[in-house]
């Protein structure tokens, strides 16, 4: 059976295999944006699934195959749902995971222990082509607190303040294999399987 091809609108490997996996039952070969030497275009949306449609619309119509993208990030209820959109860049434009793990703790100092429920939000969208009207938009949640100090030497961005209650741990104390599973991402990507059937 011939594989579709199809473009992920990331450089990020960690991504591309996680998405490849899924995607492979249903013919796809899924390709990294970045192997066709295309740069990720402005995040201009106000939601996470209008910057995922951004990112899937963009690298569609560069390489004129099917795309797929996620965006993603750290919700915090006690601040209004920041770092948000800008999870990435939560520290600054040049912002790292460290830098913005400092940030998150230092917003959070004073948040009493019962207030410091968060979430992670991962949207996945995959379009047919560039001007798709009906594209495939999968939702996925995990639902956690903040920690107040760092835990765990796994995963990256905000994993290792992320406590996960059903496993009293943090995502970074998770084996990557156990936390594919339940990620918001892993999440978003049982969603889109369902679509996809």
């Amino acid at each position: 059976m011939q594989k579709t091809k199809i473009v992920l609108a990331t450089g990020n490997q960690g991504k591309v295999e996680e998405m490849a996996d899924v995607l492979a039952e249903f013919g796809f070969e899924v390709i990294a944006q970045s192997e066709f030497g295309i740069e990720s275009p402005e995040e201009t949306g106000l939601t996470f699934v209008e910057n995922a449609l951004i990112k899937a619309r963009y690298a569609s119509q560069m390489t004129g195959l099917p795309a797929i993208a996620d965006d993603s990030g750290l919700a915090v209820e006690a601040l209004g749902g920041a770092p948000g959109l800008y999870s990435a860049r939560y520290a600054g434009e040049d912002g790292n995971d460290q830098a913005n793990r400092k940030k998150l703790l230092e917003e959070m100092a004073n948040v009493a222990d019962q207030d410091r429920a968060a979430k992670f939000v991962s949207c996945i969208v995959m379009l047919q082509h560039p001007t798709d009207p009906t594209p495939k938009i999968a939702i996925g949640e995990c639902f956690g607190e903040i920690l107040k100090e760092e835990r765990g030497q796994n995963g990256f961005g905000y994993d290792a303040l992320f406590f996960y209650p059903p496993k009293q741990c943090s995502f970074a104390e998770l084996e990557t294999a156990e936390k594919k599973k339940i990620s918001h991402r892993a999440m978003a990507l049982q969603s889109l399987k369902q679509q996809l059937k």
